[in-house]
Formats: C-alpha cells, structure tokens, sequence
C-alpha cells in the first residue's frame, strides 16, 4: 500500500464561511485530508467531502482531545495541522512541498497572521509561530490546555518563511462572543490545575495586558483594528479571571 506523502489534519464545527478557503489553498499539496467534525448543523461537512476529504463524525471532546483525534487518523509521512479557518499563502504552499521531499525531517514552526475587519494586521497577534508541519514518525500530540492547545514532536523544530492567514473573526460581535467563550474556557482549565484569582490578578493583569501588547508591541499601527484588538486582549484577561473568581466562590457557598 503506498503511504501518503503529507496529510492535512483538521477539525471543524459550523465552519462552512471558512471551510472552502482552507482546502481550495490546498490543492494539489496533499495527499489525503482528514477532518474530524462535531456534527456541524451546517454545510461544512459536504463542503469538504467536495474537496476530497475524509469525513468523520465525534462528538467534541475539547480542542486538545480533538485535535489528537485527527490526528491519530493521518497515514501521511508528514502531516500539516491546520484550523478550519486558516488558509495557507501560496508562497508556504510552494515551501512545504519543497521541505518535505527534501531530506530535511525537523518539524516545522510556521508564523500566523491574522485577517480582521478585512486588514493583513501588521503587529497585532504577532509574531504567532506554531508547530504545524511534523513528521509522523516523530510521535505528534497536541498537549496544553484548553482552550490553547499546543502541538509537541520529537526533533528541534525549525522556521519556515511562508505564512498562515488566521480568518479568526467574522465581525465584532463574533470577535466578542468568541473572547467570552475562551475567558471562560480557560478559567475552566485553571480551575481544573488549581489556580485562582486574586484582586490584583483581575485589576492588574488586564491592565498590563493592554500596555504591553497596544504600547509596547505596537499594535497601535494598525490603526482601529489594532485598537479594537487591543481592548479585546484586555476583556479577555479580565474575564477569564473573574470567571476564575466565580467558579471558586460557588463552590464555596
């Protein structure tokens, strides 16, 4: 049986706004897709078995369990980790396949930048390197907690110069929403380590949050965006600990 070059690893819920772009960016890369799905009550699974990709149903696990889930399905020598709201750029797509027919075998760290409000943004959310292309054999497992899962493999990974474009937000109201969403999923995972919040961690640390990532990191150059995501890193640490605080004080009364 011939074992596929490269396999693509995905999960999907609802993603059918995004699906389509993730795998027309594709074409021609890689030799099996596999998307593990929760069901999505929308068109994404019919939108990526029309791609050629392997579809499989589970209910959701969270985003670590899930992802190990895919996976564990990947026959490929390499395997390319990717959210059903990326798209790989055409220049990464000409590099990935250059790397993994050459004798390199170090997995692959690869830069995100994030699509918002429909701007490229310059230095919010950067740099954002993650592990995404990694040999099969080299024992891949996506650790961390949810909901920032972090993908580990044996070997001393190394850069490549091609990019990931993040489609994370549809608008402001689902920029927002999301933010709740993951404060509260991440109170959740540090809860479940034993942290806790303290009146300093609610007032200071959203504070410190701003200042470092508008001020010092600049994303007061990408203008309103830079603005808008800068707040939203604020809300987010700022919620997630009052979340914290929350879960704790039921528990205790």
């Amino acid at each position: 049986m011939l074992i596929p070059k490269l396999s693509v690893a995905i999960i999907s819920y609802n993603e059918e706004r995004n699906i389509a772009r993730t795998l027309a960016a594709l074409d021609g890369l890689p030799d099996e897709i596999i998307v593990v799905d929760s069901f999505s009550e929308d068109a994404t699974a019919e939108i990526a078995k029309s791609f050629g990709a392997s579809i499989f149903s589970e209910e959701w696990k969270g985003h670590i369990a899930q992802k190990n889930s895919a996976l564990g399905k990947c026959k490929g020598e390499w395997i390319l980790c990717l959210d059903s709201d990326e798209e790989i750029t055409p220049e990464l797509k000409s590099e990935i396949a250059q790397y993994i027919n050459s004798d390199n075998n170090a997995p692959a760290v690869i830069n995100r930048r994030t699509v918002y409000l429909r701007k490229i943004m310059r230095r919010a959310w950067q740099p954002d390197y993650k592990l995404r292309l990694v040999r099969n054999d080299s024992r891949p497992e996506w650790t961390g907690y949810n909901p920032h899962d972090v993908l580990s493999a044996q070997g001393k990974p190394i850069k490549l110069k091609g990019e990931i474009l993040h489609y994370s937000y549809r608008d402001i109201l689902d920029h927002w929403q999301k933010t709740i969403f993951y404060a509260r999923s991440t109170a959740e995972s540090y809860a479940a380590l034993g942290k806790s919040a303290t009146l300093f961690n609610i007032i200071a640390n959203p504070l410190f949050s701003f200042v470092k990532n508008y001020i010092v990191h600049g994303w007061f150059i990408d203008g309103i965006p830079g603005l808008i995501a800068g707040t939203s890193a604020f809300l987010y640490v700022f919620l997630k600990y009052i979340f914290l605080w929350e879960i704790y004080r039921k528990r205790k009364y």
